[in-house]
């Protein structure tokens, strides 16, 4: 496993109490296994809590014409499984997870059920850490272009929010170019790049075209919601 150090930079929080940290990263199956002293099935629940919170608070300022079933829909979107585990990818949670024997052989490391779980515990650690603004700057950080995505195609589309705004800001399509195509047939490793009025904008990879252009795509959309 790398050292914890680069993970807490890639998330820009450093713990104070590392235990915390470790505890996220912890997979029950490596308790079982190794007489660990904990994992981090509790912090999923907490996490999840604290996930909610924050995206809810976001979604009833940010869609103030919304109903309650509008904003249900969306908060549902933003926290499901594939959601969470999209960024957890993002941040490369699996090089950290510490799992037991079966789930390392069984690819328990790209498995979307174990990285969002991850990705629950590592918000309550960090709430446990350092309080309720740590884990909301974490959230926003790494969530709000999914929110805006969802925002606008009512789903977690990033290409369709990726068109809708194009479409409203620059009256033109984006277009997507395959850059490579590695791997035997059973294992394919997409690249695609999406270029925005003549401009790369986004670049993403995956195992199908659909999941490397939803990568690019997001890519993308985050850029330009963010810019002027």
């Amino acid at each position: 496993m790398p050292p914890l150090s680069d993970i807490q930079q890639r998330i820009a929080h450093t713990f104070r109490d590392a235990e915390l940290l470790e505890r996220a990263l912890t997979h029950k199956s490596y308790v079982n296994e190794n007489k660990a002293p904990y994992h981090n099935e509790r912090m999923e629940f907490l996490g999840d809590a604290v996930l909610g919170l924050v995206v809810s608070e976001y979604l009833m300022k940010s869609c103030p014409d919304s109903t309650e079933g509008d904003l249900s829909r969306l908060r549902a979107a933003v926290v499901s499984e594939s959601s969470l585990a999209a960024v957890s990818r993002e941040i490369g949670l699996g090089e950290y997870l510490l799992l037991g024997k079966g789930e390392e052989l069984t690819g328990g490391r790209n498995k979307d059920s174990l990285l969002a779980d991850c990705l629950e515990a590592l918000i309550a650690s960090i709430y446990l850490d350092a309080g309720i603004d740590a884990a909301e700057a974490f959230v926003m950080r790494f969530f709000e272009a999914v929110i805006k995505s969802c925002s606008l195609g009512g789903s977690l589309d990033f290409k369709t929010g990726l068109q809708e705004l194009c479409q409203e800001r620059l009256k033109q399509l984006p277009e997507y170019r395959i850059v490579s195509e590695t791997g035997p047939d059973h294992q394919k490793q997409f690249e695609i790049e999406v270029w925005i009025k003549g401009q790369l904008s986004g670049r993403g990879r995956g195992k199908s075209k659909k999941e490397a252009e939803q990568r690019a795509a997001r890519e993308a959309l985050e850029i330009l919601q963010n810019s002027k």
